[in-house]
């Protein structure tokens, strides 16, 4: 079965019908956090505190600056920590995720772009992970830096166990209200705020710098993702760990990096130049 796809020279696609099965089945079981059997605060506190710790400390903090960009370095023990968390956020592996996510900014809004926006809002949302699209044979390419890492290998071929290992220890302490909210609500809630940096920022927001493609700074996915809305300063200044670059562009990922950095536990840290800083921080 294949499936057209819009504004593409090659529009036959096949449907990646594992991908499909996966995030409708999250999103189905989430569903049951609307029974009252299935909540509690203390749930929801659980869901709140693992979107922090998976969504916030292990894709915006590790997948995307530390390891994507290698904006900044940590003690190897600390990246291997940041990938773990990252990968407890079922956004598929770490070598997919890095290796499309490199591709996207090598051919931001261009056909070869993974989530091109120009074929649109939905697409570039959710629509690319359910195809079985070109760019995914050229990860290998993309990731030759962390491929033989025994631990990122790991990480790659166990990551439904690491998610069910985490969903045995919520029943543990709260039974199915913290696995219902500890594991799908919260995963839900990480997929698409992580999922509107691919479309409603190429797409909502204003523009400080040139950057060659319809990035966008908004302020409120900034806001869900700890500071990723800030895209297009980030798509002209990739390398860059700050990607909150005025006062009121709030970013609590660089303000973590910051904390690192005086604990000792994050250098070589990349900005970029003093003419897009207006205010030194």
């Amino acid at each position: 079965m294949t499936a057209a796809l819009p504004n593409d020279s090659n529009p036959k696609l096949t449907p990646a019908w594992t991908v499909i099965f996966f995030f409708t089945s999250i999103h189905l079981v989430a569903l049951l956090a609307f029974l009252p059997q299935f909540f509690s605060w203390k749930a929801v506190g659980v869901a709140f505190l693992l979107y922090v710790i998976t969504g916030g400390v292990g894709i915006t903090l590790g997948f995307h600056r530390c390891i994507s960009h290698r904006s900044f370095t940590t003690p190897k023990w600390l990246e291997y920590v940041l990938v773990l968390c990252g990968t407890l956020a079922c956004q598929g592996g770490v070598f997919e995720w890095v290796g499309l996510h490199r591709m996207h900014h090598k051919f931001s809004d261009t056909a070869p772009d993974p989530h091109d926006s120009n074929k649109g809002f939905w697409w570039s949302h959710i629509g690319w992970m359910m195809f079985e699209i070109p760019a995914k044979q050229d990860i290998p390419r993309y990731t030759k830096d962390i491929q033989d890492d025994r631990f990122y290998q790991f990480c790659q071929n166990n990551l439904i166990l690491i998610q069910v290992a985490l969903g045995l220890i919520l029943f543990a302490l709260g039974g199915w209200p913290f696995v219902i909210w500890g594991i799908f609500v919260r995963l839900v809630f990480v997929f698409h705020f992580t999922w509107f940096v691919n479309s409603a920022t190429h797409k909502f927001g204003y523009v400080s710098h040139e950057s060659n493609d319809y990035s966008r700074n908004c302020w409120w996915v900034a806001l869900l993702t700890f500071g990723e809305g800030w895209h297009n300063n980030h798509h002209a200044y990739q390398y860059s760990a700050r990607h909150g670059l005025q006062w009121w562009e709030v970013d609590l990922t660089w303000m973590t990096i910051k904390a690192l950095s005086f604990l000792g536990l994050a250098k070589d840290i990349k900005l970029p130049p003093e003419t897009a800083l207006p205010n030194k921080a």
